[in-house]
């Protein structure tokens, strides 16, 4: 950590050229500047990634930031605050602190907040920052967390600990057993520390892999913003093992749209199915990646178009986690409805369909956009077919 960055002038330069080209300002020469421009360079490109995704930090005077991958790897503010209102009590211990977002938010929620990582440089930037953030019952330890829970004698009220995927299993689909740390090994360490234990995984995660994996899990969220998955958020609890609750949280802009089931009510439910009435619903990604695709046509009164096309009907309008249309026309998929289908511009979605999107756009020569949505799919019948839709708001 180097504190020149923190003088005035560094400070002025870094937020003049917040909307400056990195690459060019590398090139300029500036007396002013009394030092490397490539650590300032460096702030520039951390903060300007802070704008949206950390927003408080970005509007913090004097804010010390690590390098861009410290940024891309940390929870934004979204996800944090929702993990954080799930839990609350006297003390929580983070094993792999990182950039502290996380632990900026569990502190809201708990007395005292012990902050681990193994980053000695990391970890004093964390501490200074949360000064800055006036942050106060956080502690920074600049040591490996399991490590240091494993010294310690105290006990917690929850942990929390954020695994990282181990370099030679990247782009595989993956298991806790390949995350550092280890958690299904030092689960039981874990456990005589603390009853609660709260773990945040990539939605990458087989959702079936890790409840058998860490064998205590109380329930799962979902958590997506935006319609884009970000988290699994994985609370294990010691007492006997309770069946899986599952919550699925869309989050667009502050509104979070959740959507709950057990898992084993999953197993057990059967769906009904229907060909396309007069409304149509496209479950949110939160709900897909959780695998609902049984229980939320059962709890919402919703009648499947086919067992492998996620797509619900009904002929009266509900409330939905995800996007809704009314139908407006149905017709045939093959060369003579096509031709009469008039549409030059119109969104495309195909589920279960034997054509991708882009090879329907080249062969309709149908542009990207307007008001009109197409859903390419297979009905109950096993016909392929096009719905033309026009998406609507349900309060």
């Amino acid at each position: 950590m180097n504190t020149l960055i923190l003088n005035n002038e560094n400070q002025d330069f870094i937020n003049k050229n917040l909307d400056k080209d990195v690459s060019e300002l590398l090139l300029q020469t500036n007396s002013d500047i009394k030092i490397d421009i490539k650590l300032l360079a460096e702030q520039i490109e951390a903060k300007k990634r802070c704008k949206k995704k950390l927003p408080t930090w970005y509007q913090t005077p004097k804010i010390y930031y690590p390098n861009k991958l410290n940024i891309e790897q940390t929870s934004s503010e979204t996800t944090a605050a929702y993990k954080a209102q799930l839990i609350n009590g006297n003390n929580l211990i983070d094993l792999t602190g990182g950039f502290g977002v996380d632990s900026f938010y569990f502190s809201k929620q708990f007395e005292s907040v012990i902050h681990c990582e193994i980053n000695k440089d990391l970890s004093n930037i964390v501490a200074y920052n949360f000064k800055q953030l006036e942050i106060n019952n956080v502690q920074c330890i600049p040591y490996d967390g399991v490590a240091y829970l494993k010294q310690s004698s105290n006990r917690y009220s929850w942990i929390y600990l954020d695994p990282s995927r181990r370099h030679d299993q990247k782009g595989k689909v993956f298991f806790l057993k390949d995350c550092l740390p280890n958690v299904p090994d030092i689960l039981d360490d874990l456990f005589s520390y603390s009853d609660h234990i709260l773990i945040k995984t990539s939605p990458l995660l087989d959702i079936s892999s890790g409840i058998n994996e860490l064998k205590h899990v109380n329930s799962i969220h979902v958590l997506a913003v935006n319609n884009d998955v970000k988290e699994l958020l994985w609370v294990l609890k010691k007492e006997k093992k309770q069946p899986v609750k599952i919550t699925t949280v869309n989050i667009i802009d502050t509104s979070p749209n959740k959507f709950e089931f057990f898992l084993k009510d999953e197993v057990n439910t059967i769906s009904n199915y229907s060909l396309p009435l007069k409304y149509l619903y496209e479950p949110n990604a939160a709900v897909l990646k959780a695998g609902a695709f049984n229980s939320i046509g059962e709890k919402l009164d919703l009648k499947k178009i086919h067992q492998h096309t996620h797509l619900y009907t009904s002929d009266k309008l509900i409330v939905f986690p995800g996007r809704v249309f009314y139908i407006v026309e149905i017709i045939p998929y093959n060369k003579k409805s096509l031709k009469k289908l008039d549409i030059s511009k119109a969104n495309i979605t195909t589920r279960n369909f034997k054509e991708s999107v882009q090879t329907i756009r080249k062969k309709l020569k149908i542009k990207d956009g307007g008001d009109q949505y197409l859903f390419f799919t297979t009905n109950i019948n096993l016909e392929q077919i096009v719905i033309i839709c026009k998406k609507i708001k349900v309060n």
